[in-house]
């Protein structure tokens, strides 16, 4: 019969081996020759932080015993929270993943456990583990499917933040998985929910999906104001506190977001009745500064998309407007001027509009977009921004390959072709490619050599992700 080994006798076969005393151990370890004697005799257990100790007396890596640890103090013992829980830290700290995946998959039958284990995962969110408390909440969630607890729907919500990446197909899953989750969660937090789950759906471009969760926002977050403002009770006050933005902006924001669904079906006059019901915001009762600065981004925003929807519609006499509007304004937030020329090139192409001007006016900043480092945990900044920036490279090369501006045109294309690929959007990724193959006569063989390049590495990822799929039916 095979024996598991134990810390203890790894400890005391070391010992021997050096020929030392546990005084001299002890004095190397900054522990007392008692408590390595207790640990060597077995007649003591030992912490997270007397393991390292030990280890590093060793000569052994960090977390070296980890495994074994589990094994001997948290699968053969009764679970013990004031040793798994340091236990736990330490090995976030170490991205020891699969040692946490382990505890959590002992204990976890115990439902007496998800409090603490909960408590440990917003810990770690805290800290920025994010992969380590992702662990404890799927443990958490799991042990809790059947219990239908707030808990549990705070869990699957702070999965779904995790989880939102680069990956858009992997994104929609998350989307579908969190959403039935929703209306279990806090009344107020509801509302952060809902916003970010629009915004990733608005990424995606599910505008259905966009439509109503806006409108379930709207509806959930006028009620909640209304009863803030008739209670007028400090308590009430207090609660909406753990909202990310004051109260009203959800209300706004919902009506910005219908907007967004109205430009997307081509309804830029009711996109435009949604804008003007945001750009007012006189039945707003607060004063405070977060307040005003909140309505200053509302009708900052309102004046621009008046701008857009007005051009789209063909318009062109407000373009000159619009573009001393993004001049003026886009300084404050780079983010958002990706999305306010994305605007005037998708105009451009649609009304076969000459701004190459305006192209050159903003010359340094279009350069700069591929070079952005987006590190934001706003779900609009993580997700619809990337996805404006690849849309923008589209837009752009359609616009200079229809104008014989070749080289510009394919340089902007390779760009988007790349960005879809990294995003996983399969829709975008080929319309990229036929755009590049209707042109394909005017690249240089560079440009080719660039393209072919490219797609055998996207050949060989696929491959090496789903297999040859060389089957017969």
């Amino acid at each position: 019969m095979k024996h598991t080994p134990t810390i203890r006798t790894e400890l005391d076969k070391y010992l021997k081996q050096e020929s030392m005393s546990l005084t001299q151990f002890g004095h190397i370890a900054g522990m007392n020759r008692g408590i390595v004697s207790a640990i060597v005799t077995g007649n003591k257990s030992m912490s997270v932080n007397q393991l390292d100790l030990i280890t590093e007396a060793m000569g052994l890596p960090e977390g070296y015993f980890y495994n074994l640890f589990i094994e001997n103090y948290i699968i053969d013992t009764p679970p013990n929270m004031r040793r798994i829980e340091p236990f736990l830290f330490r090995c976030a700290e170490l991205d020891k993943l699969g040692a946490i995946r382990q505890v959590v998959g002992t204990i976890m039958d115990n439902l007496l456990y998800s409090p603490k284990l909960f408590e440990i995962a917003e810990m770690l969110l805290a800290q920025g583990r994010n992969d380590a408390a992702l662990l404890l909440y799927e443990g958490v969630a799991e042990a809790e499917k059947y219990q239908h607890s707030e808990r549990l729907a705070i869990c699957q919500y702070r999965i779904f933040t995790i989880q939102i990446g680069d990956d858009q197909s992997r994104n929609i899953k998350a989307a579908i998985l969190f959403e039935p989750y929703v209306e279990r969660l806090d009344e107020l937090d509801q509302l952060d929910a809902l916003k970010d789950l629009a915004n990733v759906y608005r990424s995606l471009r599910k505008w259905d999906k966009v439509d109503e969760l806006a409108r379930k926002m709207r509806d959930k977050a006028e009620i909640q104001y209304t009863l803030k403002h008739e209670q007028k009770s400090r308590e009430r006050n207090e609660s909406t506190k753990k909202l990310t933005r004051p109260l009203f902006v959800y209300i706004s924001y919902a009506d910005l977001l219908c907007a967004s669904v109205c430009e997307a079906q081509g309804n830029y006059q009711q996109a435009l009745e949604y804008t003007y019901t945001y750009a007012n915001l006189d039945w707003v009762k607060e004063t405070d500064d977060d307040t005003q600065h909140w309505i200053s981004l509302f009708k900052s925003w309102a004046e621009g998309n008046t701008y857009v929807y007005k051009l789209l519609s063909g318009d062109i006499s407000v373009l000159q407007d619009y573009v001393e509007y993004i001049a003026a304004t886009s300084a404050t937030n780079e983010n958002e001027k990706i999305s306010k020329l994305l605007n005037v090139i998708i105009s451009a192409n649609q009304y076969s509009i000459d701004v190459e001007g305006i192209l050159q006016q903003f010359e340094a900043e279009i350069n700069a977009f591929a070079q952005q480092q987006l590190s934001s945990d706003d779900m609009y900044t993580q997700q619809v921004i990337p996805d404006y920036i690849a849309w923008f490279g589209y837009e752009l090369s359609y616009y200079y390959l229809h104008r014989g501006s070749y080289i510009d045109g394919f340089k902007h294309l390779m760009y988007s072709l790349v960005s879809y690929h990294i995003l996983n959007n399969e829709t975008c990724f080929i319309n990229c490619l036929g755009l590049f193959l209707h042109f394909r006569d005017y690249a240089t063989p560079e440009t080719k050599a660039a393209f072919l390049n490219f797609m055998e590495k996207v050949w060989m990822t696929n491959v090496e992700k789903n297999g040859t799929a060389n089957h017969r039916g």
